[in-house]
């Protein structure tokens, strides 16, 4: 009888240890593969040569963390609009851009002509946007390394240990 209860308690403690590790990692492959994504959008608007002039719409503020002891983050986001060489009016929303442009300016944006909507303001500099994609694909990479690395080691603790409790 104690033999099935503690089978049952690592049964439990098993779905733990691998169930949330391997959230984390799914998180992490999600995060990955939307930097990836923005990289590849970015690259595109910049390569495609097509740039027009667009109007800040509207320009607000985004805070997040704060809670207990983390710091608090703030994004600066800006709304454009835009019209495409073929005349059709675009409106995006860009995250991260300078603060010293402010409702009502007219700054460059770099836009792909299968994809308006992914336009950008940013300046090209595909060097620094290379560096950050990779930067950030490298901290997602830890974090799944670790996460296996976790599983890895529970598994062959408690394969081990369950091995030994049999045997007695």
């Amino acid at each position: 009888m104690r033999g099935a209860s503690a089978d049952h308690r690592g049964t439990e403690m098993d779905v733990f240890f691998y169930a949330v590790p391997g959230l984390i990692m799914a998180v992490a492959i999600f995060m990955a593969v939307k930097v990836i994504r923005r990289s590849l959008e970015l690259r595109s608007a910049w390569n495609s040569g097509l740039t027009a002039e667009a109007r800040c719409l509207r320009s607000y503020t985004t805070t997040s963390g704060g809670g207990g002891d983390s710091s608090v983050t703030t994004t600066l986001h800006h709304v454009y609009e835009y019209t495409t060489r073929d005349g059709r009016p675009v409106r995006f929303e860009e995250a991260n851009g300078p603060s010293t442009v402010v409702e009502g300016d007219i700054v460059t944006v770099h836009y792909a002509a299968e994809r308006p909507e992914k336009a950008t303001a940013h300046a090209p500099s595909p060097v620094k946007a290379a560096a950050s994609t990779i930067g950030f694909l490298m901290f997602f990479g830890v974090i799944i390394a670790f996460c296996v690395g976790f599983m890895v080691t529970y598994h062959e603790v408690f394969a081990t240990n369950d091995a030994f409790v049999g045997g007695i």
